[in-house]
């Protein structure tokens, strides 16, 4: 095992102790998520199942109910 972190470990510590409590939490939830969906045997959808999320997705598209990238950045700075 290396002792010495790596760049990218050292650059995931500088950008986490910036965080502020719940941004932190809800970080490590979401690695915590994608170490066990690791583990997890993937689920398959049906064809039908597929289109019909991606119908009910481009109706929420119709009714103006989405985030812009433009609006997700902003957003952003503002943690």
């Amino acid at each position: 095992m290396n002792i010495t972190a790596s760049v990218l470990d050292k650059e995931l510590i500088r950008y986490f102790i910036l965080l502020n409590e719940p941004q932190k939490k809800s970080l490590v939830e979401m690695m915590k998520s994608f170490l066990q969906s690791d583990s997890k045997p993937v689920r398959h959808i049906s064809i039908e199942q597929y289109n019909r999320e991606l119908d009910e997705a481009m109706e929420r598209i119709g009714r103006g109910e989405f985030t812009t990238l433009e609006a997700l950045e902003k957003e952003i700075q503002t943690w």
